[in-house]
């Protein structure tokens, strides 16, 4: 975001000096607007990210049942590798979940 706010700044620092002309109130508030509008665009964006985000960890829930069903059926045999995929997926989940919570 960087200088997005120095306008805005700007105006803080000198409305402790003196009163705001009506052009300079009319540029704040279209700053704002502005930035309004970008940040709206942005969380549209990151909605629609997480969304996605979302989606990819629901398939991989459902593949990820479904292998430890496997997984307990196969108890006792060797499933050392269905295990490993298992482990694998769990983990690829949990990082996954963090991406989604570092959208929010």
């Amino acid at each position: 975001m960087g200088d997005e706010w120095s306008v805005i700044d700007q105006y803080e620092e000198e409305g402790k000096n003196m009163n705001y002309s009506k052009e300079q109130l009319n540029k704040l508030v279209e700053d704002l607007k502005r930035q309004r509008d970008e940040l709206n665009v942005r969380l549209h964006l990151a909605k629609a990210d997480a969304k996605d985000e979302w989606a990819k960890l629901e398939t991989k829930y459902e593949e990820v049942k479904a292998k430890m069903d496997l997984v307990r059926k196969e108890a006792g045999k060797t499933a050392e590798s269905v295990g490993a995929a298992l482990g694998l997926a769990i983990d690829e989940m949990k990082k996954g979940y963090e991406r989604l919570r570092k959208m929010m």
